[in-house]
């Protein structure tokens, strides 16, 4: 990527800051195309004076993505909102994503990485996954060597998932574990007992939590590959699979923590996601339950991060360094001795 001209949509965010990063470092100039380049002025710190460009950029709006992408070699689209209305998902998922195909073909670009995410489906009840699967659609059409990729739940020191909880868990005595049946199972003569009663069943959910630095190498090594990556699509997932009790059970063993773990089947999350999406900036919607029902991982012969020459780093390996602060002082002090 070294000279390489490279704009990012979206690269103020998340994914983006990590993916900056990484560009600026093989010698590329990043154009940050956001909404509002206030926020993105803390990026230009990574390169050299004029590496780092932000550009006021909507991907809905043509004139302005055009010069965005205007003499690009590469163009990254990160936009994507994972709790919005029927319509917000429409626009920037699939329309948004269509414009930046199409401005991007019309430009000449040699390279075009769009990321959707893991369990996009034109068949899902949830408008996120649906609408994610229309926006791969809609961009395969417009630039056909458009490289796509789907990342599951993506994790790290800014993430939204871990940080989430790992808060929840300072103020509360339970935590809920997600997909969970309704109905306690009763088990009759197990393991020389009587009787057991499994609450969680198969544990829940199922998730792939992926490193956002991984990601951001998997989006770097997608543009750099030529050929061999154009058109493809790849699933990038991190080396474990957990059920929603295991993905609880060690938040809570890294942030020193015990509590109580209690079943949330899907009725009783839609239930109460129904009244915090009433809220001004809710956190939970009902479609997210809706998206979680099918789980979130790797599919059986998808390419993925190997294909990309991208080794998945453990979970395990950096959950301690950001969820540390959500450790009690003394538990503080003794994981630092």
């Amino acid at each position: 990527m070294n000279n390489s001209i490279v704009t990012v949509f979206g690269g103020s965010g998340f994914i983006g800051r990590h993916l900056v990063r990484r560009l600026v470092a093989e010698g590329a100039v990043v154009r940050v195309a956001v909404r509002d380049t206030e926020a993105a002025q803390y990026l230009k710190t990574m390169g050299d004076v004029g590496q780092v460009v932000p550009l006021a950029a909507d991907i809905t709006d043509t004139e302005s993505t055009r010069a965005a992408v205007a003499g690009a070699d590469a163009v990254v689209n990160l936009v994507g909102r994972l709790a919005a209305n029927k319509k917000a998902f429409q626009k920037l998922h699939v329309d948004g994503a269509r414009n930046v195909a199409a401005v991007a073909r019309e430009a000449g670009v040699r390279h075009l990485a769009h990321v959707s995410a893991l369990g996009a489906d034109l068949g899902s009840p949830s408008d996120y996954a649906r609408t994610k699967a229309e926006g791969e659609a809609a961009v395969r059409e417009e630039f056909p060597a458009a490289v796509i990729l789907r990342p599951s739940v993506v994790i790290g020191p800014e993430d939204f998932f871990f940080n989430l909880f790992a808060g929840l868990a300072r103020f509360t005595v339970a935590m809920p574990v997600f997909g969970c049946p309704a109905i306690p199972r009763l088990r009759f003569f197990e393991d020389g007992a009587l009787l057991r009663i499994d609450l969680f069943g198969h544990g829940g959910s199922r998730f792939q939590p992926v490193y956002v630095g991984d990601v951001a190498d998997a989006i770097q090594s997608a543009l750099a590959g030529g050929s061999d990556t154009d058109g493809q699509i790849f699933e990038l997932g991190g080396p474990n699979v957990y059920s929603a009790k295991q993905i609880m059970e060690l938040l809570l063993t890294h942030t020193g923590r015990r509590r109580i773990l209690f079943p949330a089947p899907f009725w009783y999350l839609s239930t109460v996601a129904w009244f915090i999406q009433m809220l001004p900036w809710p956190l939970f919607s009902v479609d997210m339950v809706r998206f979680m029902r099918s789980g979130n991982v790797v599919s059986d012969g998808a390419k993925t991060m190997a294909d990309l020459g991208v080794a998945a780093t453990p979970a395990d390996a950096v959950l301690p360094g950001y969820l540390a602060r959500f450790r009690i002082p003394r538990e503080q002090h003794l994981h630092s001795t």
